[in-house]
Order: structure tokens, then C-alpha cells, then sequence
């Protein structure tokens, strides 16, 4: 081949490899919902032991996709709900489609929304899919797709869901899968639907899927419509615990939003020698008050990253060698799996997955006064039950993640961290350890106009 016609192809390659970062991301504004009551952190506790399968639960009684477009992100509002306890996000189902709130979990894999012939468990005013009304709804009464009709239950951290495995048309940020299969459910066991909230997306890889379907944004990594093979999320933290709905936080679809971090994203790749589940990372360092706290598992300590949970748990001898660091602490007496310490003292925790250490704000470890002593407070780090040999050994939820920028990327399967940016009010600092492993740039450079029409030469044979 002539030297120019070569310098001609590595132009092309380089230009597919741009076009991936060419469109803009769609960030998704994330609300909160706060309450005035207390939540139950006890409550919480059984129902992540629930989750991760470390207690068993009744089970509830009842009765091929097409990309709409190619290569974009999109921000998505997000509501903080009970006290930064679940986090929320919009989407729609149904031709023509109807308008719905579900929590955005990356510790489980299925989508769900409740019915209309729910008769178990849905809170009254929730909003409710009516698929009498989509003329895409498919129930597997055609026998069209394999699974479509069986009944199906899901254990959640926050209770459990009946339903048919269903297919329809989902969009959510201006993203749309023709054929996403779903839980069209029609029973609800404990708090998980309520006038806000009609579901949840599970944001996990297929593996975890009880209803076997490609979750919503796998279905879109594999059908190129993200610039990037990424999502990502900034939490927000609760500043009015009176309001019913704060908010501010965004959840992110097909790349990050260089507006929410400063810096570069550090990321992580998940244990090459699992199979994509959870997101899950190498704990490598825990410190709190500024001494390292030696992990008690045998094996390396594995942490699943969890939208979903609200604190952070561990194993019993984790969590009891954690809180041994801390000066007056002691089991509490109301809260099993608790730790309560003097609300006077200042809890100074630090994480680190590999590289960068990353601080949690001394607000976040505090989960509120203990019930029976005013004095005391209660820890955002608690057993949760997980047995020494499990795989899993620290479930890392919103107690942490409010303190970074986070992304969650498909390819290769990898979580990043990045520093908050003033904007986002973030305190993370992100400092520098020894061996640290920097991950990619969090800003990609905008491909330059001439080579923006060369890809489009490309594209034109390219174009599927």
C-alpha cells in the first residue's frame, strides 16, 4: 500500500476512535426526597443482608432491541429520597409512553415498574403502568420472545417483587431500547414503592439479572448509542431535612460531565479473574483517624460499589476492628450490627481501592443520635452479616460515594473516582499513595473539525 493511502487509513482509524467523544453526554438531575421521621436503620440493615442474600425473605404471592440514535450522553436529573437513602430518576415505558420514577441501583441488574393489577404491597398514589394502554407491550401471550409471561420474584435490599417478565419500549434521557425486557409487577413486599417512586433500574451487569434480560444500559453500550461506554453519578448530600424533594444530584448516560469533577478519574478495573456481576473493586486501604485499620479477611478485601445502600457494611470482624480504633465506641444496644461513639468526636475516614485515598466528610459517618443515649451516635459503617469467606466482604454505598464523582465504564468493566469539582461541593481530595494507579483522563479532547469530516467519509461505509 502507498505511503499516503496509509497515513489516509490511520487517519480513518483515528477518527472512529474520536467519534465515541464527539457527542455531548445527557446528564440526568437527580432530586432527594426527605422526611421528617427517622429512617430505620435497622430497617436498612435487614433489608441489604436481604440484597446481598445474606437473609432469606418470604417470597412475594400474585398471579432483540433497536438504538434510536448513535454515539451521545445525557445528564438525568435525580432526586435524593429519605435522607439521601435511594436516589431517583425518570424514565418512560409504553407506546405511548408513560412517565415514571425509579431508584438507580448499580448493586442489582433488573428493571421494574409497578401495574395497574398490582393487588400486594403498592403504596396508595403510586403511579402505576397501565399496559392496556402501550400498543408496544408484549407479555409473551404472541409467543414472540422466549420468558416473556412467567412469573417471577426479585429479593431487594429493601423488600421483594412479584410480577410477569415483560417487554416494552424504555427511554430514559432521551436513550430508547424498543425491546427492554422488564417486571411487570403486581406484588410488593416491604417499603420500596410510594407516591414518588414506581420501580427500579438495576444498574449491574447481566449476570445478576433474575429476569435473564440485558439491563437497560447494557442494551445501549451494545448498541453503540453511548459516546462512551460509560455511566456516571454525582450524589448530593441532604442540606434540608425538612423539604420532600431536594434536587441537584445527576446521573449521567454515555459519558461523564466535566462540570461535576476536577482532575483525572482514577479508575479501577474489577478483578479480571470474576465474571461481571456487582461492581465490585480491591479494598486495599482503610484508615480511620489517620491509622491504616488491618482488613481481618483472609483473601484480599473486595468492596461492591452500590448506588443502592445507603452506608457502608462489612464483615463482623472487619467492622469490629474499624470501630476497636475509635475511643468510647461500642456496640449499641438498640441497633444490632450498630456502633455508637461520643457525638463529640470527629470520624476521619479515608478509602483507597489501589491508588488515590479518598476521604469521607466527617457528616457522612455520622447515621444520627443513638435512640437510647442522646450522647451518642450511631456509625455509617455496620455489620451487615457478610460471612468472612464471602466473595463480597464491604459493601461500599452512598456514605462514600457522596464524596466523589463516580463512573461506572462497560469496557474494560472498571469503576473510576474522581475529585469533586467547587461546583459540586465536593471535599474528596483525592491524595496520591504510593503505587497509585491513575486511570484515564476524566475531559476527552473534542475532535478538530477536518477530522470530524473525515469520519463522516468513514462513517458512510461504516454505518450499520
Amino acid at each position: 500500500m502507498p505511503p499516503s493511502r496509509t497515513a489516509l487509513l490511520c487517519l480513518l482509524l483515528a477518527s472512529l476512535n474520536v467519534l465515541s467523544v464527539i457527542a455531548d453526554p445527557v446528564h440526568i438531575p437527580l432530586s432527594r426526597r426527605t422526611r421528617s421521621v427517622p429512617v430505620d436503620l435497622k430497617e436498612k440493615a435487614r433489608l441489604l443482608r436481604i440484597k446481598y442474600g445474606l437473609e432469606n425473605t418470604t417470597s412475594v404471592s400474585t398471579r432483540g432491541a433497536r438504538p434510536s440514535r448513535r454515539g451521545s450522553t445525557a445528564s438525568i436529573p435525580t432526586t435524593n429520597h429519605e435522607d439521601d437513602s435511594d436516589y431517583f430518576a425518570s424514565l418512560t415505558i409504553g407506546t405511548p409512553p408513560q412517565k415514571f420514577n425509579v431508584i438507580l441501583d448499580t448493586g442489582s441488574s433488573d428493571l421494574w415498574v409497578a401495574s395497574t393489577l398490582c393487588t400486594v404491597g403498592c403504596t396508595a398514589g403510586t403511579v402505576l403502568f397501565d399496559s392496556t394502554k402501550s400498543t408496544s407491550f408484549q407479555d409473551g401471550t404472541a409467543g414472540s420472545t422466549v420468558g416473556l409471561g412467567m412469573e417471577t420474584t426479585i429479593s431487594y435490599g429493601s423488600g421483594a417483587v412479584a410480577g410477569t417478565i415483560s417487554q416494552d419500549t424504555v427511554t430514559m434521557g432521551g436513550f430508547t431500547i424498543s425491546n427492554q425486557i422488564f417486571l411487570d409487577v403486581v406484588g410488593v413486599k416491604g417499603n420500596i414503592t410510594d407516591q414518588d417512586i414506581s420501580g427500579l433500574m438495576g444498574l449491574a451487569f447481566i449476570g445478576l439479572a433474575q429476569t435473564g434480560a440485558t439491563p437497560f444500559w447494557q442494551a445501549l453500550v451494545n448498541n453503540n448509542q453511548f459516546s462512551s461506554p460509560e455511566m456516571a453519578f454525582y450524589i448530593s448530600r441532604s442540606t434540608n431535612l425538612n423539604a420532600v424533594d431536594v434536587s441537584g444530584s445527576v446521573f449521567t448516560l454515555g459519558g461523564t460531565n466535566p462540570d461535576l469533577f476536577t482532575g483525572d478519574i482514577e479508575f479501577i478495573n474489577i478483578p479480571a479473574s470474576s465474571t461481571p456481576t456487582f461492581w465490585i473493586l480491591p479494598l486495599t486501604d482503610l484508615s480511620i483517624n489517620g491509622k491504616s485499620v488491618p482488613s481481618t479477611s483472609s483473601s484480599q478485601a473486595i468492596a461492591a460499589i452500590d448506588t443502592g445502600t445507603t452506608l457502608i457494611s462489612g464483615t463482623s470482624a472487619n467492622v469490629q476492628a474499624v470501630w476497636a480504633a475509635v475511643s468510647g465506641s461500642a456496640p449499641s444496644k438498640d441497633q444490632s450490627g450498630f456502633y455508637t461513639f461520643p457525638c463529640t468526636s470527629k470520624i476521619s475516614v479515608t478509602l483507597s481501592f489501589g491508588g488515590k485515598t479518598w476521604p469521607i466528610n466527617e457528616q457522612d459517618m455520622n447515621a444520627g443520635q443513638d435512640p437510647s443515649d442522646p450522647s451518642l451516635c450511631l456509625g455509617a459503617i455496620f455489620d451487615g452479616g457478610i460471612p468472612d469467606n464471602a466473595g463480597v466482604t464491604w459493601i461500599v454505598g452512598d456514605t462514600f460515594l457522596k464524596n466523589v464523582y463516580s463512573v461506572f465504564r462497560a469496557n474494560p468493566p472498571s469503576v473510576g473516582f474522581a475529585q469533586l469539582s467547587a461546583k459540586a461541593g465536593g471535599t474528596g481530595s483525592g491524595t496520591t499513595t504510593t503505587g497509585s494507579n491513575s486511570g484515564s483522563k476524566g475531559r476527552d479532547t473534542v475532535a478538530m473539525t477536518v477530522v470530524f469530516a473525515v469520519t463522516l467519509v468513514a462513517l458512510a461505509a461504516w454505518h450499520v
